[in-house]
């Protein structure tokens, strides 16, 4: 009886083992990928260099830490140079290893009488965090990719890009952040890592937040319908200058505003009436996308000072808006490049403002303009 059930056990663990024995120096038994094997006593096998990197590749990209490999067909004088190759290949060149692998390391023994590497990789990364790497095409599905993660509030994202060019992915958060207060509350310290060598490269970005991830998704639910609500507060039928001053309007006449900087730009403007100039610039040009306007942000300076003001497409000419100096005045106004002393700005970054203007002398009623006066009344 006690034999019987010994037996049992054994069959039970060759069975679940996935892998056949080595006879000589060592044991390895270990799992292998059903659709690279023909039956679950199959080693995998390798009579040159590149089919050892494709073993040790295939290993990395599943996160398995041992294998045995069959070189029965490999020239023996050449294995230990040929693995070493393959190794620095898969720790250095190959993506996911360069990401992922801390060590390799390897023996020459037997299985079935012929000669076999016993391989076991260390890695820096769980198996769980290979298998999460996502894999997009080019550079542009990585921004798309990394579009969902801000406006998801991820703590960090790792994907593969098969068709890689340099890119400066902290510049590209700062300014998708910009260009989208609506749904970015807090643009996040990133952090940025590139794996690998050749056309391919893994990427991994982490992103470190102040504000937790709880409370910036309340926040860009609380400033959601706002953005909404400015969408429809133009008139559908208006001149577009006309459209420019109502969503003037309707942003400055929300709140008596504190200029203070606050790190959740938007939602501070929006919910509690503070901010700078730039947090005006970016949330007055996503009212305007919003609404079928072009409008643009320029950094630059104000009477020596950092400031952000925005350049419009009124019926095809450009004009600049500086909306806190609109506001010091009481009216919308837009101007010409003549027209703003005072300022800096790369004058080869934007678009020239050279239209003559006239909606400044002329009176509102006529030219759209908006003034504290008949703000109110133009939102009843």
């Amino acid at each position: 009886m006690k034999r019987n059930f010994i037996i049992m056990v054994l069959a039970m663990s060759l069975l679940l083992s996935g892998c056949g024995f080595l006879d000589g120096n060592y044991v390895s038994v270990t799992r292998h990928r059903e659709q690279r094997l023909t039956s679950q006593n199959d080693v995998t096998s390798a009579s040159n260099y590149l089919e050892l990197m494709d073993v040790l590749e295939d290993m990395i990209a599943d996160g398995r830490e041992v294998a045995a490999i069959n070189v029965a067909q490999y020239p023996q004088d050449a294995l230990d140079d040929g693995m070493e190759m393959a190794i620095r290949h898969a720790r250095e060149n190959y993506p996911i290893g360069a990401y992922a692998v801390e060590d390799v390391q390897y023996e020459l023994g037997t299985s079935g009488g012929d000669p076999a590497l016993s391989v076991t990789i260390v890695y820096q990364h769980s198996r769980a965090e290979i298998l999460r790497i996502r894999r997009v095409k080019d550079i542009q599905e990585a921004e798309k990719l990394i579009s969902d993660s801000l406006e998801g509030y991820e703590s960090s994202i790792v994907f593969l890009v098969e068709n890689y060019f340099d890119r400066d992915f902290t510049q590209f958060v700062q300014d998708y952040a910009a260009a989208h207060p609506e749904t970015v509350m807090e643009t996040p310290q990133v952090t940025v890592g590139a794996y690998g060598t050749g056309q391919s490269r893994v990427v991994e970005l982490i992103f470190t937040y102040q504000t937790s991830r709880d409370s910036l998704r309340r926040m860009q639910s609380q400033v959601k319908p706002v953005f909404d609500s400015a969408a429809l507060y133009v008139s559908g039928d208006g001149e577009q200058r006309q459209k420019f001053s109502q969503l003037y309007a309707f942003l400055m006449e929300r709140f008596d505003y504190k200029i203070e900087t606050s790190i959740t730009p938007a939602y501070s403007l929006l919910k509690f009436g503070v901010g700078d100039s730039r947090a005006f610039a970016t949330v007055y040009a996503a009212m305007c996308r919003g609404a079928g306007l072009e409008c643009l942000t320029v950094t630059g300076t104000r009477a020596g000072e950092p400031w952000v003001w925005n350049i419009v497409l009124d019926e095809g000419r450009y004009y600049h808006v500086d909306l806190l100096r609109c506001n010091e005045t009481g009216r919308y106004q837009e101007k010409t490049d003549g027209e703003m002393a005072g300022y800096v700005w790369d004058y080869a970054a934007y678009p020239q403002c050279t239209a003559a203007v006239t909606v400044e002398t002329a009176p509102a009623e006529e030219t759209g303009e908006t003034t504290a006066a008949n703000s109110n009344e133009e939102k009843s």
